[in-house]
């Protein structure tokens, strides 16, 4: 069936179709299973001109709650500063494409290795590709980088603290790649040690996966990690907030081999779910390894200083299929971003962002433990979100938060609930929370009274 809009002949379709061997359109999708294949006329509605299409998507967003975040879970409502956007803007930024041609796109690589040095810094690490899509497709990358890394081995380990969007991601690569996975439990909010010699102990493990700061908010220690998976030929993985990691220990310095996770705690707006950027660092042995773009520096015929892509022929318009690299331009828009909001901060902003956030989430958990509504799930060193353990439904905790506008307390496992503040919360947002809360429990506890008389 041919459509106005389409841009393709009846001929440029046969052609391409006698191209590739296949009759038809339909086959194209024979892979696909056909009770998955929506054969039914869409509801589409008659055509619209500009001004209504205008005014149906702004009736649309207006639909939309506003509401102040309170959470964490790998998304972090930090302040992004509003020149950001007005840099990136700029026309220079916004039209260029694959610096395939070194000459004419000396700007774009120049913010790219900014932003890979910033990163290496951050991290411990001696290189970094810019960049991935999210930070889970990072971590499911880091994983095929360990694999690749260690061909004789069969297992990969995840850390049962990882965040659950992660651990799911990382569970559809290895499935369609052929790669075992195994778990590494945590006990008392942390993951086990000794679960982990256990499992590498086998000597089949290529990599161990787990995160600097856990799903319950939770610092982790990894004294012993790094040595128990090199001494059997696996790599040490981390998956790390990279905000966190100018006042933690970086992954560098527990020894670890690949870093990943999401730089969108680096400015990016929360933007109702993206887009954000992924990161991938690893020590100089597995750069070879690493996908993504790779910019280095080097001297033109003038001996001035001048940017180049590297390693090129890992990429796809050197290697096509075979390509390692699989990420080009859509990401270096947020690379920059990035690179825009670290350069802004510098390292003593990034100190009192964090700074910020640690005072607030502390003064917030130990003024939500007043309430009675929560107890502590774990008694073990946070930075900016927690995990409290509910003892009313979570549901009810979300409801009146909602009432005053916020979102939070999200439930991580079943009775615990995560909160999480930035430098943008104030002493007096926390005590409106608490206000509210304390509100609840009142209501709670006047009714289980009046049911005990009844």
């Amino acid at each position: 069936m041919a459509f106005a809009y389409f841009p393709h002949t009846e001929d440029d379709v046969r052609q391409m179709l006698d191209r590739i061997g296949v009759g038809s359109l339909e086959d194209l999708y024979s892979d696909v299973p056909q009770d998955v294949i929506y054969r039914d006329e869409y509801d589409l509605q008659d055509a619209m001109s500009e001004h209504e299409v205008r005014q149906y998507f702004e009736e649309l967003a207006e639909q939309n709650t506003s509401l102040f975040c309170l959470c964490g879970l790998g998304a972090y409502d930090h302040y992004s500063p509003a020149v950001i956007p007005h840099i990136t803007s700029r026309s220079e930024f916004l039209t260029a494409y694959t610096p395939y041609q070194p000459e004419v796109s000396q700007g774009t690589l120049r913010y790219i290795f900014e932003y890979q040095s910033m990163i290496t810094e951050l991290t411990g690490m001696d290189c970094t590709n810019a960049s991935m899509y999210d930070g889970a497709t990072a971590a499911a990358e880091a994983m095929m980088m360990a694999m690749a890394s260690t061909k004789k081995k069969t297992r990969v380990l995840l850390s049962e603290g990882l965040l659950p969007q992660v651990v799911n991601v990382v569970k559809t690569y290895a499935k369609f790649n052929g790669v075992e996975l195994g778990f590494i439990p945590c006990q008392d909010g942390q993951t086990s040690y000794g679960a982990l010699l256990t499992e590498v102990a086998a000597g089949d493990v290529a990599g161990v996966l787990v995160p600097g700061i856990n799903k319950y908010g939770i610092i982790e220690d990894f004294t012993g990690f790094a040595d128990a998976v090199h001494a059997q030929k696996g790599l040490f993985m981390v998956y790390s907030d990279p905000s966190s990691l100018a006042v933690i220990k970086t992954p560098g310095e527990w020894g670890a081999d690949i870093v990943c996770g999401d730089s969108q705690s680096l400015g990016i707006p929360l933007s109702y779910g993206g887009p954000y950027v992924g990161f991938l660092a690893c020590k100089k042995d597995h750069v070879r390894k690493l996908p993504g773009r790779i910019v280095g520096a080097t001297k033109d015929v003038d001996g001035k200083r001048a940017y180049v892509l590297t390693l090129q022929a890992r990429e796809q318009h050197i290697r096509r299929e075979k390509a390692t690299s699989n990420i080009c331009s859509n990401q270096s828009l947020m690379a920059l971003y990035v690179t825009v909001y670290m350069s802004l901060m510098g390292p003593e902003g990034l100190r009192k962002v964090n700074e910020l956030s640690y005072g607030g989430a502390h003064y917030l958990h130990d003024r939500l433990l007043e309430t009675g509504l929560f107890e502590k799930a774990f008694d073990k060193p946070f930075l900016k979100e927690f995990t409290l353990r509910a003892l009313v439904p979570a549901q009810q905790i979300q409801e009146a938060l909602q009432m005053i506008g916020v979102f939070g307390a999200v439930e991580v496992e079943e009775g615990l609930v995560n909160f999480c503040v930035t430098e943008k919360v104030s002493k007096e947002n926390i005590d409106a929370v608490v206000y509210m809360l304390n509100d609840l429990s009142t209501v709670i506890s006047s009714e289980r009274s009046e049911s005990r008389n009844l």
